[in-house]
């Protein structure tokens, strides 16, 4: 199988962008085109049509080359929880925590047999595999056990980009020592350099590049510019350059950054709202008065259902909830919402019974069981019978407490998925890309139009994986302008 590897010089350099566009500019050309991560980070995660979990950004790079996602695209998938553990999903399935050193002890043989096995059954179906590396491959304390970069490169013997983020500074810099610090035969692998996130004057540039080239041997193949556009993340540090900037937004939503904040891709459809702006809020910051506050998923629930009560924002939500604001919990934080979670198996590392917003008629309880599925329901509110499509992806279940008492409705025809309270000022389902459903997410921020004395938006829009491949579309067109792949492709 034809095989391009894209590297950075650092994390977030730009390798899960390029490797979308690249993705969707080889599926123009008619190639039949798989993305593939051997081994990914991330808290950021998609459930499969086979109830597999993979990274969000393979799922994104496989919309990009027209295809449906699998989990043969991200055979190992790390997700940190704290107390430097992971929880490692191995083929799409859930095998256990580890620590970092352990990990490699215990998982190493095993996380490259899945990697190979992955990559045998990906080159049945397709013409082209385009791989994305993690980090820099160039970790000298870390090579020997890197499961992702140049091993995998030489494994495929794929010609292999190299992408810099001159933003931050140190580009060049970055690229001679990334460079110098590959063995030989790695080296020897890497065909182009690529300039990311570049604001300016190219010719201001360009005597640069020509010394980047004649010091390296290697040609600069583009000078991508920036892209001010939303992308899907997969680290939170990503979530500190998105600080709501949006000044003349008619709403304003506060989605809370929980330390172990997880899938908030979720709120990528609301930050493509023009009128909306997506306000993330720390732990001790104000809420202030925004419009809705979102309760958005986490790694580890309890750890941070403590958290946001130990630094009063949790008290702060409640009060703000009292005075008839509007909340919405999304799995983890769908749980935080209820009365209570009891893990009696300490599946997060905390053991016992805790007590929590007690904001709907809920009772979770934790256990090993993971639930990984994709969901197709109907809405009962804000508006009847929406389709709905979303996935589920949480640890333990709930059981809503409301049969003597009434406070709260199914948000679904499925009633497990989702509660409202009566007063639909409490929202909390456990679909995650509940947002992507246009319709309903429209009918939602209605509510909120409503309460603003605002007029209210249509409704009857596409969904957001409209708006996601235009936005697919728009990359390449851009990269394709300031890319030349021709070096490339002319070896396959």
């Amino acid at each position: 199988m034809r095989a391009l590897m894209v590297v950075g010089t650092t994390s977030h350099a730009g390798k899960s962008l390029l490797t979308t566009a690249i993705c969707r500019i080889l599926m123009r050309q008619g190639w039949r085109v798989t993305p593939f991560k051997g081994q990914n980070m991330a808290l950021n995660s998609y459930v499969t049509a086979s109830g597999g979990e993979i990274g969000y950004a393979q799922a994104v790079q496989a919309w990009a080359a027209g295809i449906t996602p699998r989990i043969e695209m991200n055979p190992i998938l790390l997700k940190p929880q704290g107390n430097m553990t992971s929880q490692v999903i191995l083929e799409g399935r859930a095998i256990g925590t580890t620590t970092a050193e352990n990990y490699y002890e215990t998982f190493f043989q095993r996380g490259w047999q899945a990697i190979t096995d992955s990559l045998r059954h990906l080159e049945d179906d397709f013409d082209v595999v385009v791989c994305e590396g993690a980090g820099s491959p160039a970790e000298i304390n870390l090579k020997h056990r890197d499961l992702t970069n140049m091993r995998i490169a030489k494994h495929l013997n794929a010609p292999t980009l190299l992408v810099v983020d001159i933003d931050r500074g140190g580009a060049f810099a970055h690229v001679v020592g990334t460079l110098e610090l590959l063995e030989p035969d790695e080296r020897a692998l890497i065909k182009g350099i690529v300039i990311n996130k570049f604001r300016g004057r190219k010719s201001i540039l360009d005597p640069g590049l020509t010394w980047l080239e004649e010091r390296t041997g290697i040609p600069v193949l583009g000078v991508i510019p920036w892209i001010n556009q939303v992308f899907p993340s997969e680290d939170s540090l990503d979530l500190l350059e998105r600080r709501g900037h949006r000044k003349h937004a008619d709403l304003t939503l506060a989605v809370v950054r929980l330390p172990h904040i997880s899938n908030f891709t979720d709120f990528d459809p609301l930050e493509s709202e023009p009128c909306v702006r997506v306000r993330y809020v720390e732990l001790g910051e104000a809420l202030n008065y925004p419009d809705a506050v979102i309760l958005p998923g986490s790694k580890t629930t309890i750890a941070d259902l403590l958290a946001i009560q130990n630094t009063g924002l949790a008290q702060e939500i409640c009060t703000y909830a009292a005075a008839g604001g509007t909340v919405m919990g999304i799995c983890g934080g769908f749980q935080m919402l209820g009365q209570s979670i009891i893990d009696t198996e300490g599946v997060e590392g905390h053991e016992g019974r805790f007590p929590g917003l007690d904001l709907l008629p809920l009772r979770t309880y934790f256990g090993e069981h993971k639930v990984t599925r994709q969901r197709q329901v109907t809405s009962k509110y804000p508006q009847d019978g929406l389709p709905i499509h979303g996935y589920e992806l949480h640890q333990g279940y709930s059981k809503v407490l409301s049969e003597t008492s009434p406070s709260a409705m199914a948000l679904f025809d499925e009633s497990s998925l989702g509660l409202v309270s009566t007063n639909q000022a409490i929202w909390g389902t456990y679909l995650h890309g509940i947002f992507d459903n246009g319709p309903w997410r429209r009918a939602w921020l209605n509510r909120l139009r409503q309460q603003r004395g605002l007029k209210a938006l249509p409704t009857g829009i596409a969904n957001y994986r409209t708006e996601r491949d235009a936005m697919l579309d728009h990359l390449a067109d851009v990269v394709t302008e300031h890319l030349d792949l021709s070096p490339i492709l002319n070896q396959f």
